[in-house]
């Protein structure tokens, strides 16, 4: 190991990612504090990898947080992750993040902080390829300012965000393809509750635990939609039939207009969710490459239609917790239509 280039012992460093295991390997020679403290490129504070997080006061983790990550030049993937007991103090949060805005290109920060601050006007939105935010507000968004020409990954957790600003910072991020957001606090503008989304270049969805009237997505690049844990009176994709994996998990939807997106979908994957017959049956039948349909503990109302033949579904798996004396005809048409 001696006989390594400072430059390898900082890319072996890196794959570690644990603050602990890092400084604790950084104490067996000069050679690795060096590496360390100029070539490390991932540096990770969890709670999952280090059970002593759990047990310290959130004072002397910003110290450690502080005192570890003042000593890295050039970091590039930034974790932060601690538990809901802990709040962190926004000043050496601001630090943190000043701190390493030139050069990182990763940034996951899941810690309550308190008072609140707006985290992407300090971050460095010029380089930065993957924001994982959770438990913290984003109180603005500025189009002449907040510009994400790089990011590629964004993720939204708990999140308090107006339906304006999710709007506007999706616009900004015009190379962003996979996009989660899961338990917002969404503020609304007007009586009605309705979010209208854009993106040419999105292609992953994932939406939990979202209620709202009505939502509107156009991504006309879109390949993977999943749905979990929703109430839409209305969902509404637009796109250019580039959608290959919808998944609807534990949804209750009114009106699902996606029926135009499906001509190339694969596969089909509904479990727990209640949706109207007519509106399925107009999906499904336009998506002629199906290749693997689940059903599951599914609700159809006015199921007064038969579905269309699915001549290249070659994985049909069918299951209901209360089956009525209809099922096993209904199942019979299905296997008819995947010959």
């Amino acid at each position: 190991m001696e006989n390594f280039p400072v430059e390898v012992i900082g890319i072996i460093l890196s794959h570690l990612g644990s603050a602990r295991d890092i400084v604790i390997a950084s104490l067996t020679c000069k050679k690795w504090k060096d590496a360390w403290h100029n070539y490390l490129h991932a540096l990770s504070f969890n709670t999952r990898d280090w059970h002593i997080y759990g047990e310290v006061c959130s004072g002397h983790l910003e110290m450690f947080i502080t005192c570890t990550l003042f000593q890295t030049r050039g970091l590039q993937c930034l974790t932060i992750l601690m538990d809901y007991d802990h709040v962190f103090n926004v000043t050496p949060v601001i630090a943190w993040v000043m701190s390493t805005r030139d050069t990182l290109r990763q940034l996951r920060y899941n810690v309550r902080t308190w008072p609140d601050f707006n985290i992407i006007d300090k971050c460095g939105r010029e380089r930065l390829e993957v924001l994982s935010l959770a438990r913290n507000p984003i109180l603005r968004v500025d189009p002449r300012y907040h510009k994400f020409p790089c990011l590629k990954s964004l993720s939204l957790s708990s999140v308090s965000i107006s339906a304006l600003d999710l709007s506007l910072l999706l616009s900004a991020c015009p190379k962003l393809e996979t996009f989660s957001i899961v338990s917002p606090d969404i503020a609304m503008s007007d009586l009605q509750a309705s979010i209208e989304l854009n993106s040419s270049s999105l292609k992953e969805f994932f939406i939990e635990s979202f209620v709202v009237d009505r939502f509107i997505l156009e991504a006309e690049s879109l390949e993977n939609l999943h749905l979990t844990d929703c109430t839409f009176e209305v969902f509404e994709l637009i796109g250019k039939g580039t959608l290959k994996v919808l998944k609807i998990d534990d949804v209750s939807v009114i009106h699902l207009n996606i029926g135009d997106s499906t001509e190339n979908l694969e596969i089909l994957d509904v479990f727990h969710s209640t949706i109207l017959w007519p509106e399925f049956y107009n999906m499904i039948s336009k998506a002629s490459n199906l290749k693997k349909l689940r059903l599951w503990s599914v609700v159809f109302d006015n199921e007064d239609e038969g579905l269309s033949s699915l001549m290249n579904v070659v994985v049909l798996e069918l299951g209901w917790t209360t089956i009525s004396d209809l099922f096993s005809v209904w199942v019979a048409g299905l296997l008819e239509g995947c010959p």
